[in-house]
């Protein structure tokens, strides 16, 4: 009875679980996924009506029906990645966020990280911490997601932002490094669920936090 006691005492007065993600970085990530998503299908469907190479999308995988539907749908998502995507990167540094889980970033911890991923060593036991795979990717993906949106401007306006048309070398250079940073997305996108997957208490930690 006594021990019985003791563990229902333990129990009740052990500590909550450690929060990981918190609430507004759970609320970005999936408005950023969402909204992402929708850019990407309706980008595809836009690609379709002037391919920059030999290939074309499927219309399964495409949003919007048409190039006018299409760039309906690409504007109003693009309106929620942008706003989203300032409240996410003024939180992260006001927070100090960034800070504390993207550095310090170094080549040797890189390297030794990936080694360690591709013999299947890498510890996820801490998911507050990241290691540094996880913060070159998320850096990566938070320098591309500016130059995506930039190039995007950049075709929307290309008259009005002819500096940014310029910045990126003329309009179809823009068009080839939109492309380009839709690309590394989706590279990234696969990755990404692919390790939540991997590592399903991290998916749980973006959802309920613990």
């Amino acid at each position: 009875m006594t021990s019985l006691a003791v563990s229902d005492h333990q129990a009740e007065t052990a500590a909550p679980a450690k929060v990981i993600q918190p609430v507004w970085v759970r609320m970005v990530h999936w408005i950023n996924a969402f909204a992402m998503i929708l850019m990407i299908m309706s980008g595809w469907q836009i690609y379709n009506a002037s391919p920059l190479f030999g290939f074309t999308f499927s219309r399964n995988i495409t949003l919007g029906g048409w190039l006018g539907g299409a760039l309906l749908w690409h504007f109003a998502a693009m309106w929620l990645l942008m706003v989203n995507g300032l409240v996410y990167l003024a939180l992260g540094f006001a927070t100090g966020r960034f800070r504390k889980k993207l550095l310090p970033l170094t080549p040797g911890g890189v390297i030794a990280d990936t080694k360690a991923a591709l013999t299947f060593k890498l510890s996820h036991d801490d998911l507050s911490k990241y290691n540094s795979v996880q913060k070159l990717l998320y850096t990566g993906i938070i320098i591309v997601g500016v130059v995506i949106v930039l190039s995007g401007l950049s075709m929307w306006k290309p008259v009005q932002l002819h500096w940014l048309v310029s910045l990126f070398g003329g309009y179809d250079f823009a068009r080839y490094v939109h492309f380009t940073c839709m690309a590394l997305i989706v590279a990234f996108l696969v990755i990404h669920v692919a390790l939540a997957l991997l590592v399903p208490k991290s998916l749980r930690a973006m959802i309920i936090g613990r």
